[in-house]
């Protein structure tokens, strides 16, 4: 038995079966696509090593759970949690002693920094653990987003909206070429996953932006699993627009979307958003989340998102921990740039 564990009473244990793991996170309120295993997929794909860490109490219980992505650049490791630390019931009245198990496992050495990003999924013993454990809080303008608050149900949704919003959405409605569908069958899914890959491409060159993200790492993972919520606009037999969100226990957020220059036409989009807001009231879901914002560097479309709500939410910021302080500080400058 470590110190740690002598002084927590809280074990670290590696989870190594994906199915295990999966059930464990989703059995959280707070559990979310970059909690699961294949977003951790995704992730070693991308040249990341993947540790799926489970902190346990001296009976046994679960008391929360890490993905952990870990890279090393020469001398230096970056170790990054997404979607979490998660607690769970048992352990939010323990978050600071399952973040001091956590760090002892990782043992960060003197230039490692380790970087939580809860993705709006803090909770708030996880939010104590984290401060009582020395990680600094960094926070972007572009870490904030849109939310539609699905209490009042779907008229008071309609009654928020700006004029030029409904009246965008009456037009695609009315338009009897128009026809919105969602997918369930793999076969379809990859297929739609395939044309928004070629779309997204054509987007990214048009608009002139660039990310990181890979659609051919992430292909089969987002076909095949259900929390992954697939949508195709068609405007007569043409293939206008693909959207896709992800689907957590209270939260649809929105996920990725691509289009041709027609669906700027048809407002296609509208109905997209449109159908995913119902989705999410089918499903019993509080908050629709219109999945980040950038209002200086992308104001179209946020001007898109804000006809619809204005009830801007903060994503939380990214926790940064490091042993020395100069790492700690130097990676914080970074970030908030």
């Amino acid at each position: 038995m470590t110190k740690t564990e002598r002084e927590t009473g809280l074990r670290v244990l590696a989870v190594t079966d994906v199915p295990t793991w999966d059930e464990a996170v989703w059995e959280q309120a707070r559990g979310s696509i970059f909690a699961a295993s294949g977003w951790g997929t995704y992730k070693s794909r991308r040249g990341a090593a993947i540790e799926r860490l489970s902190v346990v109490d001296e009976n046994g219980d679960v008391m929360g759970l890490a993905q952990v992505q870990r890279r090393r650049r020469g001398p230096v490791r970056h170790f990054y949690v997404q979607g979490g630390p998660l607690l769970t019931a048992k352990g939010e009245r323990h978050g600071e002693a399952v973040l001091r198990a956590l760090l002892a496992h990782l043992d960060l050495g003197p230039l490692d920094l380790l970087v939580a990003d809860a993705n709006r999924t803090e909770s708030p013993g996880t939010v104590l653990g984290l401060l009582a454990t020395g990680f600094r809080p960094v926070t972007t303008a572009g870490r904030h987003t849109l939310e539609v608050d699905l209490a009042g149900g779907l008229d008071a949704v309609q009654a928020g909206m700006e004029q030029r919003w409904r009246k965008a959405l009456r037009k695609a409605e009315r338009n009897p070429a128009l026809t919105v569908r969602f997918l369930d069958d793999p076969a379809e899914r990859l297929a739609a996953f395939d044309a928004f890959t070629t779309m997204y491409a054509l987007l990214k060159s048009r608009k002139g932006f660039s990310n990181d993200f890979d659609p051919g790492a992430y292909r089969d993972l987002a076909a095949n699993d259900p929390r992954h919520v697939m949508l195709e606009v068609r405007d007569g037999e043409e293939l206008c627009l693909v959207r896709i969100a992800h689907l957590s226990r209270d939260r649809f957020t929105d996920f990725f979307t691509a289009s041709t220059e027609r669906a700027k036409a048809n407002a296609a989009a509208y109905l997209a958003v449109w159908s995913f807001i119902r989705r999410a009231a089918e499903e019993g879901c509080r908050i629709f989340d219109f999945g980040g914002i950038d209002p200086a560097g992308n104001r179209g479309v946020y001007d898109f998102k804000r006809g619809l709500t204005r009830n801007v939410a903060s994503s939380g910021p990214l926790w940064l921990h490091g042993r020395h302080r100069l790492v700690t500080a130097a990676a914080g400058a970074v970030l908030a740039r």
